[in-house]
Formats: structure tokens, C-alpha cells, sequence
């Protein structure tokens, strides 16, 4: 046989020998790899759960998988931020299950990890210290946490925590260079309502965390405004935002089918456009511009909701302005009766501001103004009708029939305009005037929005004498009053006041100080234009 036909048995003996050396070693390599870069261990994966949390982390058992997916199943895992016995956990999670793949495995790189009936507990803001988490060095693909509970301690003590349901939240490329795209829908405790949004997050910055980006979308439904004290509807409200977490631009509408006060039994759509700026960090909110329209009344807003330095809650400052509206759709909002008391053009300016107080939506909220009304009439055909004999007595014209007095268009309101302070309930009136044909008034007071109680006293200019107010027996007796009134040659200025309630005033004379000297005790009768109206 030839030498060289046997030596070819030889070679592929060897070759063979070789090539399962090479992979035995390769194969030994592979798992020496494996062993020291796996990331589904216990202490591995506790350990970035820990740093992400800034928690200690356990689980009350642990599975590793291998085949067809690498990976690791944890359950009863539990965050415990702060160390203080007693303490309840920040995070308990019922199971964790992580899936990667092997490719992924070298790059740090997990397919998706589902997070099963999570519960996060965050304490009173302020009562604990939580460190800047560090953007993770692993990328996740998708993380699913469906039914997630999050709760949000009050500083009050005994008042229950604010609770968020998650039933749907998703979020992709976490950790990555670019941003996080996230989907959520839950339910949002107060006012009570379902918001659903998506948008992008990130990346984290975490040496400025209010300089990570955030955008998105959102829907907020079925919300409940009966959660905040003296006012009642349903609201839906959608928009979208873009920004940092310190500066976040929100701009959306708002629609309230049958909004209302809630001493009212009126209820009118609701409907606003606005811009704000959100900082995320401290929960302030900055108005910078919302119309409110209702019926045929648009109201433009600017202010904020924001805390106060060494001041519990958040404080609400705001400044409103109307031009043009109309004064009934304004006070329909706080009335029982089916119609308002007036009608007419309503301008105004306001500042109002709103402690975080726990009283009463009318004792604590505060506003200073200045309004204007024209052409304004009052729908009650009685109240109109004194006003109109007003006036017609102020003329001097004792001829005008009182049934033409609900119909005459020139006895209207005019040039209703002065200055209001609301506080504590009760609005405080000064520079108040308005005209009716043949006299001007000029008036101060206070209208009790508890009580309703009107309490305005002021004068009365008029073209006529006084004593031709009235008719019969009065304008006889009110001419030895005359020389009390008299200012000049033509027009006579005649104290006068605005009592009874909101919905029945009452005009009349105010004769007190002028008629008796200054003599408090001294009584003298007072006309009423209701009874003037009877003549």
C-alpha cells in the first residue's frame, strides 16, 4: 500500500481531533462568556432594579430561563426605600418576568419585561430624600405594567392618599439615546374622570431632570367637578403638550355640558380654549390666556395656581376680563329663579384669589374689580316698574301711566358702573352709580352673597323737586322737605337706598340723616317705590 494513502486517514484523524478541540474550547469559552456576562441573576437584576429605585430590593423567589428565551422570572419583589422600621414599602411588585435574547445579552439589551399587580406608595412630598436616578445601561424594548396602583400620600394627616389606576400603561425604548415612546390610560382621583394619553419622554437628564423633554396627547373624560366645592358638572377635556418637565406648554379645550354653581339651579355649557405652562416638579400651573364662553358671554383669563413659600397647598390668583357680555348670563350663575333679576352689557375686570383654605367657596375666595353695565333693565315686571316710576318722578312727570312703565325702552339702566371688593362673602360696593332718564345716583354698600342681603345707600340727582317724586298725599308732605334737598337752582340731590334681597329688591328714599337735623332718634316715614308704584 502506498505510503501516501495511509497518511490521509492519519490527516483527517487529526483534523477531526482539531476541530473538536476548537469546539470543546469554543464551546467552553461560549459558556465562561455566558457565565460572566449573564444578566439574568439575582444580584444582577436586583441590583438595577435597586439603583433605578434608589431602594433596597428583594424577592421572595427568583426562576432563571434559558431556552427558547433567556431570561428570569422574579415574584413578591419589594422596593424598600426607606430604611426606618415600619416604613411601608415604596414599590411591591407581585411578579417581574424579564425576557431577552442571547444576541442581546452581550449588548445589554432586554426584548420586554411585564410587571404584574405593581402597587407605588410615594410619601408626603418633601418628608423623604430620593436620589437622581442615572439613565440605566439597559435598553428594554417594550415594558407592559397593566393594573399598576399608585398612590400619593397626603401631608394631612388621617386624609386618605390620592389613588391612580392604571389600567393600560406601555412604554417602549427605555433607556435608550432617544426618547420613550409611552401609552397610558387611567383613572384620575381628583376631580374623579378617565385620561388616556400618548406621547414621547426622554431622554433622562439626569443632572437636570427638569430639563428632560416630554411631549404628547391627552383626553381627560367623564370628570367630575362636584369634587370641588361650590360648583357641579361633568367635564371632557382634550389638548396637547411639549416641553421640559420643568416647562411643559399645554394647550387644549375644555367642554361642560351642564355646568353650575352649586347654589344654583341653572346649568348653561361651559366651553374654554387655553394656553398654560406646567412644571411638572412642583405641580404649578400658569395660565396664560383661557376663554370661557357661556351663552353669549366670553370671559378671558390669565393667572396662575401655584404654592407660596412656607404655605401649605396651592394658591389660586387669577385676573378675568369680559367686554361686551351679558350681565344675565352672569347672574343666572348664582340664581334660583328661572330667569335673572337683570338684563343688560356687562364689562368688568377682576382679580380673584383663592387660598388653600378649608372653607366655603363663597367665605374664602377674594376679588377686587371694576364693572360696567348699559342698557340694563330688570326682568321682575315689579322691580322694573319702580325703577321706571323713578325715573318718571324724577322727570317730574306725574301724567306717565304706570302700565306703559314696563314697556317705555328709554327707563332702562344706563352707565351702571363701580368698584367691588369681595371678601369673606361679602362684596363691599364703592363709586357705584347709575343713571335712569331725569336722575343720576351715586351709591355705597355691601351685598351679602351668603345671605343675599342688599344694604346700598347713596343719593339721587334729579331734574325735579323731590316732592314731584311722588303723588298725593306725600309730594304734599315731601314739599316742606324740599329745602333739605336743594343744590341748585335746577336739580335736586335726594339721599336714597337699595335694600330687601337678590331676588326682591326694593328702591326707595333714604330721608334718616338729611330730614331729621342729624337726629338719630327722630323718626320720619320713609317712601318706598312700591308704594309710589301703588299711587
Amino acid at each position: 500500500m502506498s505510503p501516501m494513502l495511509t497518511e490521509i486517514p492519519v490527516r483527517r484523524s487529526r483534523w477531526l481531533k482539531l476541530g473538536a478541540l476548537s469546539g470543546l474550547g469554543l464551546g467552553l469559552a461560549t459558556v465562561f462568556l455566558f457565565a460572566f456576562f449573564w444578566p439574568f441573576r439575582l444580584d444582577t437584576v436586583a441590583k438595577e432594579l435597586a439603583d433605578a429605585s434608589d431602594s433596597k430590593v428583594t424577592a421572595g423567589s427568583f426562576h432563571g430561563r434559558y431556552f427558547p428565551h433567556p431570561g428570569c422570572v422574579l415574584e413578591q419583589v419589594i422596593f424598600q426605600h426607606n430604611p426606618k422600621s415600619g416604613t411601608p414599602p415604596l414599590i411591591t411588585v407581585k411578579r417581574i418576568t424579564i425576557r431577552g435574547t442571547f444576541t442581546g445579552i452581550f449588548a445589554r439589551h432586554v426584548k420586554r419585561v411585564l410587571v404584574e399587580g405593581m402597587h407605588i406608595l410615594i410619601p408626603p412630598l418633601g418628608s423623604e430624600h430620593f436620589k437622581t436616578p442615572q439613565r440605566s445601561s439597559v435598553v428594554i424594548d417594550d415594558l407592559v405594567a397593566d393594573g399598576t396602583v399608585l398612590e400619593v400620600a397626603s401631608r394631612e394627616a388621617g386624609k386618605p392618599p390620592l389613588e391612580f389606576s392604571f389600567r393600560e400603561f406601555n412604554i417602549s425604548d427605555v433607556g435608550s439615546s432617544a426618547p420613550a415612546a409611552f401609552k397610558a390610560t387611567l383613572s384620575n382621583p381628583e376631580p374623579s374622570g378617565e385620561i388616556s394619553t400618548t406621547g414621547k419622554f426622554g431622554p433622562w437628564n439626569a443632572d437636570e431632570v427638569g430639563k428632560t423633554a416630554v411631549s404628547g396627547y391627552y383626553l381627560f373624560e367623564h370628570a367630575d367637578l362636584g369634587a370641588f366645592r361650590g360648583i357641579r358638572g361633568e367635564l371632557a377635556s382634550s389638548g396637547t403638550y411639549t416641553g421640559t418637565l420643568e416647562r411643559i406648554a399645554v394647550q387644549g379645550s375644555t367642554d361642560v355640558p351642564r355646568f353650575a354653581v352649586a347654589r344654583s339651579s341653572q346649568h348653561v355649557q361651559l366651553r374654554t380654549q387655553f394656553d398654560a405652562i406646567v412644571n411638572a416638579e412642583s405641580g404649578d400651573v400658569f395660565l396664560q390666556n383661557a376663554d370661557a364662553h357661556f351663552r353669549q358671554t366670553t370671559i378671558s383669563t390669565q393667572g396662575r395656581v401655584a404654592g407660596i413659600a412656607g404655605q401649605s397647598g396651592k394658591t389660586t390668583s387669577l385676573t378675568m376680563a369680559s367686554n361686551d357680555g351679558r350681565i344675565q348670563d352672569l347672574l343666572l350663575l348664582f340664581t334660583q329663579s328661572p330667569q335673572a333679576p337683570m338684563s343688560g352689557i356687562v364689562s368688568f375686570t377682576a382679580k380673584i384669589s383663592l387660598p388653600p383654605e378649608k372653607r366655603p367657596f363663597l367665605e374664602k375666595v377674594e376679588l377686587q374689580g371694576d364693572f360696567g353695565v348699559d342698557a340694563g333693565s330688570f326682568t321682575k315686571p315689579d322691580t322694573q316698574r319702580g325703577v321706571n316710576h323713578l325715573s318718571h318722578g324724577a322727570l317730574g312727570d306725574k301724567d306717565h301711566k304706570s302700565e306703559n312703565a314696563d314697556t317705555d325702552s328709554q327707563n332702562v339702566l344706563s352707565d351702571l358702573k363701580g368698584h367691588i371688593l369681595l371678601r369673606n362673602g361679602i362684596a363691599t360696593f364703592s363709586n357705584l352709580s347709575f343713571g335712569v332718564p331725569g336722575a343720576l345716583a351715586q351709591m355705597r354698600g355691601t351685598y351679602n352673597l351668603i345671605s343675599e342681603k342688599i344694604d346700598l345707600h347713596g343719593t339721587l340727582k334729579t331734574d325735579a323737586e323731590v316732592s314731584k317724586t311722588t303723588h298725593g298725599i306725600k309730594s304734599l308732605m315731601l314739599k316742606v322737605l324740599d329745602p333739605f334737598f336743594k343744590n341748585k337752582p335746577r336739580g335736586y340731590l335726594a339721599p336714597v337706598k337699595i335694600t330687601g334681597t337678590y331676588d326682591h329688591p326694593e328702591f326707595g328714599l333714604d330721608l334718616g340723616d338729611r330730614a331729621n337735623n342729624g337726629n338719630p332718634n327722630a323718626k320720619v316715614h320713609t317712601p318706598r317705590l312700591a308704594d309710589q308704584t301703588k299711587q
